[in-house]
């Protein structure tokens, strides 16, 4: 097993260690991930050839997914297009970009605002590239991908018509950054077509790890300037748009802006201002359109208009004002939030740039947190959906510190869900889910996750925006210090899909996953328990022996399980505290101690002089009481096998009566939760109510294990049938019994040799 594979699988948090995991091969963009930059140069100088891409071939199907092209297009490399082609010519700026066939535009916009920040720009266009010095046809760039920073590699090879440049292209006709940008990207989403429409935050939060928030102009908060102020001086990146006109594609306004399309702000000030009669300041924001022609704004602030003779001359240097017809412009606040209807900030976050590269500016405190919803398990959809919504992710943050300017001592908090991976799979069908996500406000300190009734008699004190169909959802919130927890979900249930929490805070922040440890509560009130020794473990050298070896040696530890239902709790267990949700067996009604009988007298007539039975007896005999009560075929043989072995200590494959009595109460308990949270009486369990039913069975499941279990005990549609639940119960209670015996020291590890690992596996 390859060293990158062993690392991926142990970083997925679902992975079982030592099985195969099918993550990396469903990873899409694997392969991209094991190219590498120098390697590839290495062997391009050795073999003296320029490189092709295999991840992405210079054919139709890169270029588009859905149909084919409209007309033939021939890949060129830049020195076939011209004859000194430079990869940035005299630095890159917002003016070098021009948007071509494609329709994305939203891209264009992304990339204008990020050449306004250099640092940020050279992170993700490495400026040490040339046509000339070691050059092999190869280029490679950076973007942050899903929690992580992607090295992308491309051949220079470019789609062309008749000697031209079809996508994106700078001005300066010998000048190639941007269109080979725009081919990296293109590759990271799977085609150029897959960039054909999208949000502006999208590609500058891939341009940057930041987190991005969307503002409708006309609903606009208060303090909306003072958001986008304190946004530009941390570095981040902004778009605007006005809605589309449904009639006609990027319509016209008189006022010179164009309906559905994607602008970027290139820098938000207070200008000083002066008249014969005051002075003061205004606010304005820069915009640029990514045409870079004439089509501006033409109001008040527009270029050449009156308003500008109000500016001191020191002002107009300051901010480098021009009038040429290159596509960008100023207008006062007011203006722009009259004019544009919509407003995208894309936040960086800690990740985007080293504390060096800050140049003075703030940057956020950031969390993340990835995670997957998983029909059957953990995809309960929205609050509408009561039953299920509990079942969702959960995760807990704690605000300690208000804000430094904040007069009424809250928190700023923003929150960003993230799905995976839907861009790229557009070629599969799939598209965009609708997510968003609640947060509630925890006012006692809770350890696992909530439960339905919490979510029944507790309001959320903040949400999502809205559920929406984009590929991040984020809401910024004012929250006083305190604990929270935030659940991310889609709108509908049973819905599959991987996703990333953000969460950024201006001062630090904790945060981590509502879980809790898998285990069973030991409780006297609720666990009908006393215990026996069957075995003992030599503890240096790792062997178990029957009980009758067992003589009190140092080294040596009781094998031990449960006994009969009527038995004290063993010594050292009387300041066990009342753990709640644990069902107490309930007193047996007259037909279960009529059963009962009946079950005492078929257990002697089965097991004869020895007073013993094996699993085939077992079933004979549970299956005669059980059958009536449900309506199910009985117990299999597999499932009274793990009966038999969860009291079976000595490996004799029997049950004498008392241990069968142990199995009797259990059985007893199981069975009575089981009805009471099969409450339509279909004779199943939903799964989303199997953590429920087994938190009544005195277990305690880790996110992980519940997910494992689901997976392992539920039907295709997600049910779960009585008899699968008793097995899952008993194997549950065997392997959490055989665990804590090694266990001595109650440190949460224990250390099995291969030989008794494999028996407590599977002898269950």
């Amino acid at each position: 097993m390859s060293e990158y594979y062993s690392h991926y699988q142990s970083s997925y948090r679902n992975a079982i260690g030592g099985r195969h995991s099918r993550k990396e091969d469903k990873d899409l963009i694997s392969g991209i991930k094991k190219q590498h930059f120098e390697e590839i140069r290495e062997q391009c100088a050795a073999e003296e050839t320029l490189f092709e891409d295999p991840e992405f071939p210079s054919e139709d199907s890169s270029i588009f997914f859905s149909r084919e092209p409209p007309r033939a297009f021939e890949w060129k490399r830049p020195h076939e297009i011209c004859d000194n082609p430079v990869f940035i010519a005299d630095g890159a700026s917002r003016f070098d970009v021009q948007q071509g066939e494609l329709g994305d535009c939203w891209l264009l916009a992304a990339i204008a605002s990020l050449t306004v920040n250099q640092r940020l720009f050279a992170k993700v266009v490495p400026p040490d590239q040339s046509f000339e010095d070691g050059y092999c046809g190869m280029f490679r760039f950076h973007f942050w991908r899903q929690g992580e920073w992607v090295e992308v590699v491309v051949d220079d090879r470019l789609p062309t018509y008749y000697g031209q440049l079809t996508f994106m292209h700078s001005v300066d006709k010998n000048e190639f950054w941007s269109a080979l940008l725009e081919k990296a990207y293109a590759k990271l989403e799977g085609s150029y077509e897959s960039l054909k429409g999208g949000s502006t935050c999208e590609a500058m939060v891939d341009f940057t790890g930041g987190v991005s928030e969307f503002f409708d102009l006309r609903k606009a908060p208060p303090n909306l300037f003072s958001i986008m102020l304190k946004a530009s001086q941390r570095g981040s990146l902004m778009g605007c748009s006005i809605d589309a006109d449904p009639n006609q594609l990027e319509a016209r306004l008189a006022n010179g802006l164009v309906m559905g399309h994607a602008y970027s702000i290139t820098s938000v000030i207070l200008m000083d201002i002066e008249t014969p009669t005051m002075s003061g300041k205004i606010p304005m924001v820069r915009i640029r359109n990514p045409w870079g022609n004439e089509a501006e704004w033409k109001g008040r602030w527009s270029d050449q208009s009156r308003e500008w003779s109000l500016i001191p001359d020191s002002q107009k240097d300051s901010i480098g004002l021009t009038f040429d017809d290159d596509g960008e412009f100023w207008m006062s606040f007011d203006d722009f939030s009259k004019n544009f209807e919509k407003l995208e900030i894309c936040n960086l976050g800690p990740d985007s740039l080293e504390e060096d590269e800050l140049d003075g500016k703030k940057r956020w405190e950031g969390h993340t947190e990835n995670g997957e919803w998983i029909p059957r398990v953990n995809a309960g959809g929205c609050r509408n959906y009561l039953d299920t919504f509990w079942t969702n992710p959960q995760y807990r943050v704690t605000l300690t510190d208000p804000d430094d300017d904040d007069d009424d001592d809250l928190c700023t908090i923003l929150v960003g869900v993230l799905q995976k991976d839907r861009r790229k799979k557009r070629k599969e069908g799939l598209d965009m889910l609708t997510i968003g996500y609640v947060i509630y406000k925890l006012e006692d300190e809770v350890h696992g996750p909530l439960d339905v009734k919490y979510f029944k008699y507790h309001a959320s004190c903040a949400k999502a925006p809205s559920f929406i169909n984009l590929r991040e959802v984020c809401g910024r919130h004012k929250l006083s210090p305190g604990t929270y927890v935030i659940i991310p979900s889609t709108f509908e249930p049973h819905q599959k899909g991987e996703y990333l929490v953000r969460i950024f805070t201006e001062k630090a922040n904790e945060t981590n996953e509502m879980d809790e440890e898998t285990g069973i509560i030991e409780d006297q009130e609720c666990q009908p328990w006393g215990l026996q020794v069957v075995g003992v473990y030599n503890v240096v050298n790792k062997h178990a022996f029957s009980s009758h070896q067992y003589d009190h040696q140092d080294c040596l530890r009781p094998i031990l399980v449960p006994t009969v239902a009527s038995a004290p709790p063993p010594a050292g267990r009387q300041d066990v505290p009342k753990i709640p949700g644990a069902r107490e067996i309930p007193p047996p009604t007259e037909e279960e101690q009529e059963q009962e009988q009946a079950l005492k007298a078929s257990f002697r007539r089965v097991a004869g002089e020895d007073m013993e039975i094996d699993a085939y007896e077992l079933r004979d005999i549970l299956n005669a009481v059980f059958t009536r009560e449900f309506a199910f075929d009985g117990f299999s043989i597999d499932v009274c096998r793990s009966m038999v072995a969860m009291h079976d200590g000595d490996l004799s494959g029997k049950l004498g009566f008392d241990e069968f009595k142990v199995l009797w109460a259990d059985l007893r308990r199981w069975k009575g939760v089981f009805k009471e949270y099969d409450r339509d009486k279909s004779g199943n369990l939903s799964s989303y109510e199997l953590r429920s039913a087994l938190h009544a069975s005195g277990f305690r499941l880790s996110n992980r294990t519940f997910s494992a279990l689901v997976m392992r005990y539920s039907s295709k549609d997600g049910n779960v049938e009585f008899g699968d639940f008793i097995l899952c119960a008993i194997r549950m209670k065997t392997m959490l019994a055989s665990f804590k015996n090694i266990d001595v020291e109650n440190s949460g590890h224990a250390a099995f040799d291969l030989d008794s690992f494999v028996q407590t596996v599977m002898y269950s």
